[in-house]
């Protein structure tokens, strides 16, 4: 299978280097951290060595001054090793980074972006235990006191929240208008009133932290409003939606690590006297896997050059991520049942990758809220 064809010779160049390190340096360690639910310390200083974890930050601010696209090769690159790995950087760089990017005054960006390419890891905090698909059901609150804003409340599911040294935290600080009064902050880890909470114990990319995170009169200096006060919705809306094409790059990665470990073993595993990749109604599934692939690609890779190329893309976001979702949990289960009783252990590196596949479908708007935002475009309702 003759993957990547739609590559510029500098975009495949990136992606081979981001899958070659992944496979030296990640591979050896993904049952430990998947065992363990935590990354290895080692590895995340490599990965900003490696240059993923700052690649759209201009070179002005010591970043890669790359484009929107090579973040989401990257994110698939490492995701066909480990989704875990492939959800950081994702977070990194299409919500916090962009975020930072699009809306960051000029100190903000001084101050945050050379340490986001060089050590400092971000989280986006906006769920809650109310408002999961209802994002603007939040009820995080802010309120201006002594030249300064304080927050109170409670985020769910912070992808990042172990590792993360600064938090995109979505608060109300006019709840009576509703939306309208949702606002997004910068708060640094060590702040007063600020704490990480519970760690979530999760069927799968165990080794990426998902936590709570507590806010009890936590004081957010007026110069960490990102953005303007009160447009915090569109920070949210605008930043998700390029997030989704990320989780669909994790997807497609998934899905095509999935497939390679299937097609080796294949070629390895004996039955009836020949290797089970001989019978053709194996082959048959194997080639129905890499086309649903090949497709989802596609679907990713157009949303994200659209993007970059600032044309519309939110039906193709959500058209990307559905697809891809789906694709990734099919590929990964097809992989368990060519592995038989093998694809049920852990022993074996598919049913890890099946247990992983699960989340694309509900983290960063759940398959239902795609579907419906497709809809709203294509029916004009």
């Amino acid at each position: 299978m003759q993957p990547l064809t739609t590559l510029a010779d500098d975009e495949r160049l990136l992606y081979d280097s981001v899958y070659e390190f992944a496979d030296r340096e990640i591979r050896p360690l993904v049952r430990e951290m998947d065992e363990h639910a935590k990354f290895a310390p080692a590895l995340i200083e490599k990965l900003f060595a490696l240059g993923v974890m700052g690649i759209e930050i201009p070179e002005s601010y010591g970043g890669g001054g790359a484009s929107f696209f090579h973040s989401v090769l990257a994110v698939e690159a490492l995701s066909r090793v480990d989704p875990s790995i492939g959800v950081m950087v994702d977070v990194q760089n299409t919500l916090v980074i962009n975020a930072l990017l699009r809306w960051g005054h000029d100190d903000i960006k001084q101050r945050f972006l050379p340490k986001m390419a060089a050590s400092l890891i971000g989280a986006y905090a906006l769920s809650e235990a109310g408002s999961g698909s209802d994002a603007f059901a939040l009820t995080t609150r802010a309120v201006e006191r002594d030249g300064e804003w304080r927050l109170t409340g409670r985020k769910l599911w912070i992808t990042n929240g172990n590792e993360a040294g600064v938090f995109i935290v979505f608060a109300n600080v006019k709840p009576e208008d509703g939306y309208r009064g949702i606002t997004a902050f910068l708060v640094e880890r060590g702040c007063a009133g600020f704490s990480v909470g519970k760690k979530e114990d999760k069927l799968g990319i165990r080794a990426s932290s998902t936590c709570e995170l507590l806010f009890e009169d936590c004081p957010v200096p007026k110069a960490n409003v990102l953005g303007e006060v009160g447009k915090g919705y569109k920070v949210a809306i605008e930043t998700l939606n390029e997030g989704r094409i990320g989780i669909g790059a994790q997807m497609i990665g998934l899905a095509r690590g999935a497939l390679d470990h299937t097609i080796k073993y294949i070629g390895e595993r004996k039955q009836f006297g020949k290797a089970i990749g001989e019978f053709q109604s194996v082959q048959h599934q194997i080639a129905r896997a890499a086309t649903e692939i090949e497709a989802a690609r596609l679907l990713v890779y157009n949303a994200a050059r659209l993007r970059d190329a600032k044309l519309p893309f939110l039906t193709e976001a959500a058209m990307c991520k559905i697809f891809s979702s789906e694709v990734a949990e099919r590929t990964a289960s097809l992989a368990v049942n060519l592995f038989g009783g093998n694809g049920f252990v852990k022993e074996y590196p598919v049913e890890k990758l099946y247990r992983d596949a699960k989340i694309g479908q509900i983290y960063e708007g759940t398959s239902n809220l795609q579907l419906q935002t497709i809809a709203k475009q294509i029916l004009g309702t």
